[in-house]
């Protein structure tokens, strides 16, 4: 299997750079998994393909503003870092630019002495940890100096930072958002709990790697980044329920499908626990907990092209993609969903 398999021609118009005033009036494409039928409608009518019973489960990571600008200490460079992933209470893994010149023992200084760190060593990746310094509590500081980190595709700035986090994130962590479940408002998710559907809350700290491309040609090849994920015996104890009693599980998002996938057994049991994954889906593969997804479009050629495809099939995933542009949706973060059904 190639990865060139999952490549499409994408007009750059048609890349969204903007969030919909309204949450819920994006587009959305109905696809049958079996047949590859598609429909198009609003996602607002998204309660008109879910039953009574179904399981939505959502990641409830919350974007944190992880892009900081600062300046290397003595020389007055300029500097800006990405944080990608806590791995102590103040130390953390990031992406520095420019690399070269921040190396090992460099201080770097943002909003003018509100908050330091020192570059504490260079991984074989290039990423850099980072210890940080600072008076009173570091996600306060983070919230008056950070911005928010939008994919490389987005060009627009960001005027209300709130779009670019789920009506229900509760959980700091995630250097990009789930973003399927932009489309949710407190409303619709309202309206959708009062049809009998139960909603059940994961969390996974999307890493930036879900936008790093797939450089090898044979898929199998490709090596996945890792991200924590979270899931409490509420939720297990929902789905498991749910699994037993032949109901659907519906993921909101890949996060929400990779972290379930992750956590289930050969026999679709799904365990509580924490932990980090590397789970690569890609067509060949079966599905233990999963039944349904909602998503948005991906990037050509992207891990995400591989996993929608592997729940719908490649062919019926391509064709769809074909007759989005066609019709002109709206593509990636801010842009329209599919519901493979």
């Amino acid at each position: 299997m190639k990865t060139s398999d999952f490549y499409y021609e994408l007009p750059k118009e048609l890349i969204a750079q903007d969030p919909l005033e309204d949450r819920s009036a994006s587009r959305l494409m109905i696809v049958d998994k079996e047949t590859g039928e598609l429909q198009h409608r609003h996602f607002y009518e998204i309660g008109q393909f879910l039953r009574q019973g179904d399981v939505l489960v959502i990641n409830n990571t919350k974007v944190i503003p992880a892009r900081l600008y600062g300046e290397r200490k003595g020389t007055g460079g300029s500097v800006e870092i990405l944080l990608l992933r806590r791995l102590e209470k103040d130390l953390w893994e990031c992406l520095v630019k420019p690399g070269k010149k921040c190396r090992s023992g460099s201080v770097i200084v943002f909003g003018g002495g509100l908050l330091s760190g020192v570059i504490e060593s260079v991984q074989d990746d290039g990423n850099r940890q980072i210890r940080f310094t600072y008076e009173g509590i570091f996600e306060e500081i983070l919230d008056q100096l950070g911005q928010m980190p939008l994919p490389p595709y987005i060009t627009h700035e960001l005027k209300d930072r709130n779009r670019y986090q789920t009506v229900y994130a509760k959980y700091d962590g995630s250097a990009a958002a789930p973003t399927a479940g932009l489309h949710f408002t407190p409303q619709l998710l309202e309206e959708i709990s009062r049809m009998g559907v139960e909603i059940a809350e994961v969390t996974l700290h999307v890493g930036l790697g879900t936008f790093r491309p797939v450089k090898v040609e044979d898929v199998t090849q490709h090596h996945m980044h890792s991200e924590f994920y979270q899931i409490d015996e509420k939720c297990a104890a929902v789905i498991n329920k749910a699994k037993e009693e032949g109901r659907r599980i519906i993921s909101v998002g890949t996060t929400s499908c990779r972290t379930l996938e992750t956590a289930a057994d050969e026999s679709g049991h799904v365990h509580c626990g924490s932990g980090w994954t590397d789970i690569f889906i890609y067509p060949g593969y079966r599905f233990k907990a999963v039944d349904a997804l909602i998503t948005n479009f991906h990037l050509p050629e992207s891990t995400l092209m591989m996993l929608v495809s592997a729940l719908a099939g490649r062919e019926n995933i391509m064709n769809a993609y074909a007759k989005a542009v066609e019709e002109r949706y709206r593509f990636f973060s801010f842009g329209d969903a599919m519901f493979i059904q």
